[in-house]
């Protein structure tokens, strides 16, 4: 199995919705720690840009990328782009992801453009990304991806129905990819509990302060996650032990074990 705890200068990682939240938090750290990293986006071009040439002024290597990992071709011409600039693959880290804030009991607004868009990005378009990259991964002797997912995936609760399902099958397609691509490409996953910042804040609106509040006196640690968080979280399972794969890490300030949840409806 590739060691992917040592020797990181000159590795290359690629980290879908790279330019906003844990994705850019994700970018720089790994800058940081000798990656030439390739910002991936999809609509948030001045963010991705922006990231880059953080990295850049750091004195590191970066690149934007546009491309929708609901559409396969896109994915591979990604990969294909990342080639031709840095000329191998080390990482890949799958945190794009999309939403609807829909109320639990608002069956009606489910539609089924939400389940298939939400699916198409979070879920398969995990797996556009992983398949485009293993024989890249293997070219240098293996690799690791990493799949961003959340605790709605066990809680059954969070933005929507369709994004707690979707995040339920990701922690699936983590599983089956760590069995298929084994034993040159560990897979793992990472799941954040509430994250305090823009995205959260544009979809609760006025209630966001209140929720925010709320978790803050419930969870054991006492305080919501961060952008950086869930990055460190990220970053522990490259490189940590090299015989974890298969696993979802949940980087949550104890969400899960606090009995307490607090609902978005």
């Amino acid at each position: 199995m590739a060691n992917t705890t040592a020797g990181v200068a000159g590795r290359v990682v690629i980290i879908t919705g790279g330019g906003t939240g844990v994705g850019r938090a994700s970018c720089v750290k790994f800058a940081k720690d000798g990656y030439s990293v390739v910002v991936v986006y999809s609509r948030s071009m001045t963010e991705a840009n922006s990231t880059v040439d953080e990295i850049v002024a750091a004195g590191g290597k970066a690149i934007a990328v546009r491309a929708d990992v609901a559409v396969d071709s896109e994915c591979r011409a990604m990969v294909a782009e990342t080639l031709r600039t840095f000329g191998r693959i080390d990482v890949l880290i799958n945190c794009a992801g999309t939403t609807d804030f829909i109320p639990f009991q608002n069956l009606e607004a489910v539609t089924d453009d939400v389940w298939e868009r939400l699916y198409k990005v979070n879920v398969v378009g995990a797996f556009h990304c992983a398949r485009a990259v293993q024989a890249a991964m293997l070219d240098v002797g293996g690799g690791c991806i990493i799949n961003v997912s959340s605790v709605a995936a066990q809680l059954a609760q969070g933005s929507s129905i369709p994004y707690c399902c979707t995040k339920a099958a990701l922690d699936n397609l983590t599983v089956s990819l760590a069995r298929t691509f084994a034993p040159k490409i560990r897979v793992n996953g990472v799941a954040p509990g509430f994250i305090a910042g823009s995205w959260t804040q544009r979809g609760l609106g006025e209630r966001y302060d209140k929720i925010v509040q709320s978790y803050e006196k419930s969870l054991p640690l006492g305080r919501v996650c961060q952008a950086d968080d869930i990055a460190d979280g990220i970053l522990s399972l490259v490189h940590g032990s090299s015989l974890v794969t298969g696993q979802t890490l949940t980087v949550d300030a104890g969400m899960m074990i606090s009995g307490f949840q607090v609902k978005f409806d």
